[in-house]
């Protein structure tokens, strides 16, 4: 086990988490919009450009792209926000697997971690 995470890692864990969430949804603002009925989802837009067939191409195309891209980024976004969430209520860090602590350089490296490297590699395995 490696070393353990003090008050300053957490501080410096939780800015990178919230420069993470900032530029996720900077970048799901471009591609998509808030669902009005579940503000945690959003919804890739369609851009229409014209009526010609090689238009109706381009749009679905560029829609298919950024339906893929969007369910990416929302991911990303609930994972940074677990973090952030965990972070709050005092038990980020703890691996939700083993219920032990993560690792310092672990955490560091990957905020967003919710399982220790044992776990994970367990996981993997499977």
């Amino acid at each position: 086990m490696g070393e353990k995470l003090n008050k300053k890692d957490l501080a410096e864990i939780e800015k990178k988490l919230l420069q993470e969430k900032a530029s996720l949804e900077k970048e799901l603002a471009e591609i998509a919009r808030k669902n009005p009925y579940n503000p945690d989802d959003y919804q890739a837009v369609f851009e229409e450009y014209g009526n010609d067939a090689s238009d109706s191409i381009a749009e679905v195309t560029k829609f298919d792209l950024n339906l893929s891209l969007e369910q990416t980024l929302e991911k990303a976004l609930r994972d940074v926000n677990k973090a952030v969430d965990s972070l709050k209520k005092g038990n980020y860090g703890i691996c939700k697997y083993c219920k032990q602590p993560i690792d310092k350089a672990r955490l560091l490296a990957r905020p967003t971690s919710s399982a220790c490297v044992s776990c994970k590699n367990k996981l993997k395995s499977l």
